[in-house]
């Protein structure tokens, strides 16, 4: 050992020795972080909210203080408005509407949103189409002309119908391929069966059967005025906007069709088991219906949802990565739609302990439902969600999409500014209680996707009882 080096030990030591109760096998002390602030509100600036005669609504919202400002018109037409052979002809509408407008072609709807430094987008979900896309606040009224546009006046042209096509072949051929999309198809056709939020994805014979026609006919049944929110959040001259949609929206029709039912409530234990032959790897999907965002209790479910596999602290998480090293990255959501909601949880596990893993997660959901956590988890829990829910709401973009997730399940403004206030009111109590409501196992759908020789024997003992 050189001189440096033995002195560099005996200061170490020295220094150890200093330190009150340590040893020299103990690890270092940490010094232990700080308390974090008391819960602040989330807060949003007053809303301008107006409704033309033709029934479409409209809010503005102003939002700091970049020069630029979110034009999204949202139409509840999606997924859900979909018969049950022609799954993805929403999507394939929306992507029509991109291809021209009847003054516009596709390369000019591209130059022009360039020019107002931005691009319109059109996406496609369950419930909505959106069309939109962020600009300089001095072409807030420009932006809401040429998306009034898009959405009145879609040209459909023909020539763009099979290459169209074609791009969601490929994609769905590619969604096909992934056991996550396999066991997402396999659980949400068990928990919707017969409604189209349980039809993920089309058959190939099908998804090549739709015509323009049949886009056509989309469109006119459900892009309409009657069905349509537009949003402007941002900074941008309020007067200038709202005269730009009453004149960009004036005489835009309604939809000739209504929205289609909620699905029926069903409660009944299922078990699907998907065959991957030599797959390394069991992805297993576990979940229920829950109570959706319109329940009182909504809140505390989501609080139970982090703590028990929707974060990384969580305690499935804990359980199966880092104590047992089952799997990378487990995970539970809630996932709301239109007057229903899920929770799942779901996990990529290596073969061989398929079994193992799913004694695990039902023993966590067990104990959760069986003794409340301790105070000092769920405060960790709590200022996690209600930090993340401010950081996902700091741009237009989130403001929107809040925005948007109020209309869709009639709640008010209330909910977004006191969420945070609501997540840190949650008592452990209260979380098993939640648990104990809405977490039932028996009642459970359980999906894996993988190797059957390797898998089926692991997986008898979660398998529900023959019908006598």
């Amino acid at each position: 050992m050189t001189i440096r080096r033995f002195l560099s030990a005996i200061t170490l030591a020295a220094l150890v020795g200093l330190l009150p109760g340590a040893r020299a096998d103990e690890p270092p002390l940490r010094e232990k972080p700080p308390e974090p602030d008391a819960p602040r509100p989330f807060r949003l600036s007053t809303p301008t909210r107006f409704t033309l005669p033709n029934g479409l609504k409209v809010t503005m919202v102003p939002y700091g203080s970049v020069p630029k400002a979110l034009v999204r018109l949202t139409v509840r037409s999606g997924n859900v408005n979909e018969s049950e052979k022609q799954v993805w002809l929403s999507d394939l509408t929306g992507d029509l509407l991109l291809e021209g407008t009847k003054t516009r072609s596709a390369t000019r709807i591209a130059q022009d949103a360039a020019a107002m430094g931005g691009e319109v987008a059109v996406n496609t979900g369950e419930d909505a189409t959106s069309i939109g896309g962020e600009v300089l606040s001095e072409f807030a009224s420009s932006m809401v002309a040429l998306v009034a546009d898009v959405a009145q006046n879609p040209a459909f042209p023909a020539s763009q119908l099979a290459r169209l096509k074609a791009n969601q072949a490929r994609r769905l051929s590619l969604a096909k391929s992934e056991p996550g999309q396999m066991a997402t198809e396999a659980f949400r056709a068990a928990v919707y069966p017969g409604h189209p939020y349980g039809r993920i994805f089309p058959k190939p014979e099908e998804l090549q059967a739709l015509t323009l026609d049949d886009a056509k006919a989309f469109y006119a049944a459900n892009i309409g005025a009657d069905r349509a929110t537009l949003f402007v959040v941002g900074v941008f001259d309020a007067k200038a906007t709202e005269a730009a949609i009453r004149t960009a929206f004036a005489n835009w029709r309604k939809a000739t069709s209504a929205i289609p039912a909620p699905p029926a409530a069903s409660q009944k234990r299922k078990f699907v088991v998907v065959d991957r032959p030599g797959a390394s790897q069991s992805t297993i999907q576990l979940g229920l219906l829950v109570i959706d965002p319109t329940s009182p209790d909504y809140t505390s479910l989501l609080v139970t949802n982090a703590l028990l596999g929707g974060s990384f602290g969580s305690r499935i998480t804990s359980n199966i990565r880092e104590q047992k090293g089952y799997t990378y990255s487990p995970n539970s959501s809630v996932s709301s739609r239109r007057k229903t909601a899920t929770w799942a949880e779901t996990a990529d596990v290596t073969t061989n302990v398929t079994g193992p893993s799913l004694k695990e997660i039902f023993g966590e959901i067990d104990r959760l439902r069986a003794e409340p956590p301790s105070s000092a988890e769920l405060k960790g829990i709590q200022n996690y969600l209600a930090g993340v829910f401010v950081l996902q709401n700091s741009s237009r973009t989130g403001i929107v999409n809040q925005l948007f997730f109020l209309e869709l399940h009639g709640l008010p403004d209330s909910y977004l500014t006191g969420f945070p206030t609501r997540v840190h009111a949650v008592t452990p109590e209260e979380v098993t209680r939640i648990a104990k409501t809405y977490i039932k196992p028996d009642e459970m759908t359980l999906v894996v996707v993988g190797d059957r020789k390797v898998i089926d024997e692991q997986l008898k003992p979660y398998q529900p009882p023959a019908a006598p």
